[in-house]
């Protein structure tokens, strides 16, 4: 049969999917305890999406669905794969590293709160910041009482805290 009577089939169509946050060229993907489990639960939801969109709508839509949950099945898998935990402290600390929630002060007296996380936990609305962000990029590193200029203003920082739900795994006990 000519192809000119055959529906062209749906794989074949272009799929185009939102990108995931980007990561720089050459920088590790490091993320959280919590960030990590977030994109396993990414994964799960993923998973039981596509197992709905195959038993129901019509074999087009239903075709059409699939390619997009693949391709974004394909851009998760790649970020988990590439997922590397940041390193927890051991002990309390008053560095700034990915994972910390850090209190600074800016120079007209206002307190800011933020965490820096992971590109894909990353929410400035909530406060979260990817460590590829400007502002993270100014704070990792300092340690209380240190000051930096970001934002177009002098930030000093005034407490670093590390949440439980990602401190560092502790041990596997003896055998």
């Amino acid at each position: 049969m000519s192809r000119a009577f055959v529906k062209e089939d749906a794989s074949d169509e272009r799929v185009v999917v939102p990108a995931r946050a980007p990561l720089p060229q050459g920088a590790a993907n490091l993320v959280t305890t919590s960030g990590l489990r977030a994109l396993h639960a990414e994964r799960a939801e993923l998973e039981a999406e596509r197992r709905r969109i195959e038993a129901e709508g019509s074999a087009g839509d239903r075709a059409r669905a699939l390619l997009v949950a693949d391709e974004r099945s394909e851009a998760l898998e790649a970020r988990i794969a590439s997922a590397r935990l940041a390193p927890a402290p051991s002990e309390p600390d008053d560095e700034v590293v990915v994972g910390s929630e850090v209190h600074v002060r800016r120079d007209d007296g206002r307190a800011l709160r933020v965490r820096i996380v992971g590109v894909d936990e990353s929410d400035p609305a909530q406060g979260l910041i990817a460590f590829t962000a400007p502002m993270a990029a100014a704070l990792l590193g300092l340690h209380v009482g240190d000051t930096v200029q970001a934002l177009g203003t002098e930030l000093t920082v005034t407490a670093v805290r590390f949440p439980e739900d990602d401190a560092a795994p502790q041990a596997a006990p003896p055998a």
